[in-house]
């Protein structure tokens, strides 16, 4: 049977469904979400698609599309399938250059003309088993995607019975059923087939190739009436599938703090640490003009950096609002991590206040570090998270600072910070350890704690420091007698 589905009264997507796509993404859902696409988005096999001027980032997803044949409201698990009349090819088309903005909902990224082409035929949903259907892509002649309803999270009946609880699935509403891994960025001369088929039924009925061209579209979006397209290294990843395949550098394959060197930085004072990078050569380990929200706070966690640039009217409208980077950093921030902001030293704005500190204990960051100013600087140290800053200041985001982009290179007080850096910071200040030093420079601190402590006890006899602070030969050969120690880590810088 030909597909002739022009108008659905419906089109509901499910943002995540085969397993394969969750694993690729990171994150299995515990139960179906759903978006809503425009019944003008339909498209029919055979023809285009425009990638819009000025982005980059346009994704094909092959899905199974099921056309609702009778009426559903209220149906068990066991009738959904029941209301389903046929069984299709779709392409669930989306632009990651405007999924940010959309905040989820999918609005723009996934509503253009043309983004769900359905067809070409539609194959009778009695003569076919939901749990033996297949799904095939190829782009420009290439297999991209085949995997089958086998590998699904959630059934498609399931999908059935799931919206029939909150509206009635009427006659002609179609639902995509998510797509499974190998969905990629398509650009414009590419040609996508998609094709659902069911191989083991009697006839092997299939949908045929479901065909779309991309084209290139030459009307730029307008920043006076919207948001403007806007992309980074998170959505070129989601977009490609990966950051090999998005031509991104490879994410550090540095093992995060273990808890004996956490515990280890935790008792090391960041005056010693300073003094064992100082003697490898890192004169540059310092964030400057920046102190502890809480008195006594200490802090130890790797990096996850966000930069800030100087205001931009054009560039805050583009990248300001919305899901922006700042939001996203606060939002993506693991255990353990410090969030380290590159303010450009400014202290007469803020770069956080008491709902981003929230989510950035709930998430379980060990601190944040700004080299710019707190906004609502007593509910953030009451919300328990450390915060090195510059000091309160009540600004809104927007006076002085974009939020432009996060885990990237950045300089925060004077230093270089790169993601996976480790940070540590307590009443002295802030230093920033290369991982690949952070063993030997904690085990070197500790070790001169335990000398200057000697140094200390001789101090308080009534010895001067001359000789004694640092140790000459002849004190350094007294300390190792009463104390057992061995050391060639030469004088202290």
């Amino acid at each position: 049977m030909t597909a002739s589905i022009t108008r659905p009264g419906k089109i509901i997507a499910i943002h995540l469904s085969y397993a394969s796509r969750a694993d690729q993404r990171g994150r299995r859902p515990a139960a179906p979400s759903y978006f809503f696409k425009p019944s003008s988005s339909v498209g029919v096999s055979g023809g285009t698609v425009e990638r819009p001027a000025g982005t980059e980032l346009l994704a094909f997803e092959g899905e199974i599309a099921l056309v609702i044949g009778t009426a559903a409201h209220h149906v068990s698990l066991d009738d959904a399938w029941d209301h389903v009349g046929w069984v299709t090819a779709s392409n669930d088309l989306g632009l990651y250059d405007l999924r940010a903005n959309d905040k989820g909902s999918n609005v723009r990224s996934k509503g253009g003309d043309g983004y769900t082409p359905l067809g070409p035929e539609l194959i009778d949903a009695r003569t076919v088993d939901p749990t033996a259907l297949r799904i095939r892509t190829w782009v420009n002649g290439d297999l991209r995607q085949d995997d089958t309803t086998a590998g699904l999270i959630f059934p498609l009946a399931q999908l059935v019975a799931d919206l029939s609880q909150h509206f009635t699935l009427e006659p002609g509403d179609v639902i995509l059923t998510g797509t499974p891994a190998g969905s990629s960025v398509i650009a414009p001369g590419d040609v996508v087939e998609i094709e659902v088929d069911a191989p083991d039924a009697a006839g092997s009925p299939t949908s045929g190739r479901l065909v779309t061209t991309v084209t290139q579209g030459e009307i730029a979006f307008d920043a006076e009436v919207g948001s403007l397209p806007a992309v980074d290294d998170l959505q070129r990843t989601e977009a490609w599938g990966s950051r090999e395949e998005a031509g991104l550098p490879a994410e550090s394959t540095a093992p995060a703090l273990s808890p004996e060197l956490r515990a280890k930085l935790m008792e090391a004072p960041t005056a010693g640490l300073s003094a064992q990078l100082r003697k490898r050569g890192h004169h540059s380990c310092f964030i400057d003009g920046v102190a502890a929200n809480i008195p006594g706070s200490k802090i130890v966690g790797t990096a996850k950096t966000l930069r800030f640039v100087p205001f931009r009217e054009d560039l805050f409208k583009t990248h300001g609002g919305g899901y922006n980077a700042q939001k996203r950093t606060f939002d993506a921030v693991d255990e353990g991590e410090i969030i380290v902001i590159e303010a450009r030293g400014d202290a007469t704005t803020g770069t956080l206040g008491d709902i981003l500190a929230l989510r950035a204990r709930a998430r379980g960051a060990a601190g944040v570090v700004t080299d710019g100013g707190v906004r609502d600087f007593d509910a953030v140290a009451e919300i328990g998270l450390p915060v090195f800053s510059q000091g309160a200041h009540p600004s809104v985001l927007g006076r002085k600072h974009v939020p432009w982009d996060s885990d990237i290179t950045i300089s925060c007080g004077g230093a270089t910070v790169q993601p996976g850096d480790i940070i540590v910071g307590d009443s002295d200040g802030v230093v920033v350890i290369p991982p690949a030093l952070a063993e030997q420079v904690a085990d070197d601190t500790l070790a001169q704690e335990i000398e200057d402590a000697w140094i200390a006890e001789q101090v308080a006899a009534g010895h001067p420091v001359d000789g004694l602070f640092p140790l000459n030969a002849a004190w350094r050969e007294k300390y190792e007698a009463s104390t057992g120690a061995a050391s060639d880590r030469g004088p202290r810088a």
